[in-house]
């Protein structure tokens, strides 16, 4: 079909400030990238924006030769893992629950519920929740408080309340239990729903640094994020040199090349990589999770 000039002014302006946001949301990135692969006392001087001028692998040698890192991102990977398949399980089964018709004070449940979506305890009876849970400075503060999402409820129990009540009658039929139900009929069936909303969790717990900032002083139990926030507001590369002695002149005269910048780009590319490489696999159930779980009544 052919289009009008006004058709062809639109498309233009449309696709043209598609382009200029495109830009503005990749560059800051990709900058951050070109800078990671540059040497840090040349990016002192300026002018690095689309490819590295001096290029270098040093900041990554670096940050992989740091056991702090290396530990905090097993941290990351092991938090990420774990407080996913637990959020995702727990809040489905509080959801399907929650999606019977015939159970008692559902409405207040879901009343209770809700409120919480808009106000909370606070940071400090939070922190002393916490604190007399003996959850401090330990590993499972990362993974226990998140276990119930109730955004994520909502989703789930939408979508379990458009699943034919049918499947589960004949399903108990056969003699199956309520978790047999669950896990052999109606787990399957959300697909689409468990990828997106396990996507959006992962990438919560990933990209989380103020919840183990708050609860974690231990640097071994720091996930990868929460590394990353001490790095950035610290002058590391100073740390590294007042370590060496003096007889590793070959050593500080590499880490001269180096600067708490360079470093800190490094270890972001290394931190935010893995969740992005999820992403394309993925990308496709967003949609069709979201909108299965939002419109089914």
């Amino acid at each position: 079909m052919r289009l009008s000039t006004e058709d062809k002014m639109f498309h233009l302006v449309v696709y043209t400030a598609l382009i200029v946001l495109g830009f503005l949301c990749l560059y800051p990135f990709w900058n951050s990238v070109v800078i990671s692969f540059n040497l840090g006392s040349d990016t002192e001087m300026g002018g690095i924006t689309f490819w590295p001028r001096s290029f270098t692998l040093q900041n990554y040698h670096i940050v992989f030769q740091d056991s702090r890192l290396m530990n905090a991102f097993g941290i990351s990977v092991l938090r990420t893992v774990l407080g996913t398949a637990s959020a995702i399980l727990c809040t489905a089964i509080f959801s399907y629950g929650m999606s019977k018709r015939g159970l008692m004070g559902k409405k207040y449940y879901m009343i209770f519920c809700i409120i919480t979506l808009y106000f909370s305890g606070g940071l400090i009876p939070t922190f002393l929740l916490i604190r007399s849970l003996g959850l401090m400075n330990s590993f499972w503060v990362l993974v226990i408080p998140g276990m119930i999402n109730v955004w994520n409820m909502i989703v789930f129990r939408t979508f379990f309340m458009g699943i034919p009540e049918g499947l589960e009658e004949s399903a108990k039929m056969d003699g199956c239990s309520n978790f047999g139900v669950l896990f052999k009929i109606v787990f399957p069936l959300s697909g689409p729903v468990i990828a997106t909303l396990s996507l959006f969790t992962a990438v919560s717990h990933w990209n989380d640094w103020f919840f183990a900032s708050l609860y974690i002083s231990k640097t071994e139990l720091l996930p990868v994020q929460a590394l990353l926030q001490q790095i950035l507001n610290s002058n590391i590369m100073t740390t590294e040199l007042m370590n060496l002695n003096s007889a590793a002149q070959d050593r500080i005269t590499a880490m001269q090349s180096i600067t708490t910048k360079s470093l800190s780009m490094a270890t972001m590319i290394v931190a935010v990589l893995p969740i992005m490489l999820i992403y394309p696999f993925v990308q496709k159930y967003f949609v069709k999770g979201v909108m299965v779980g939002s419109l089914k009544e």
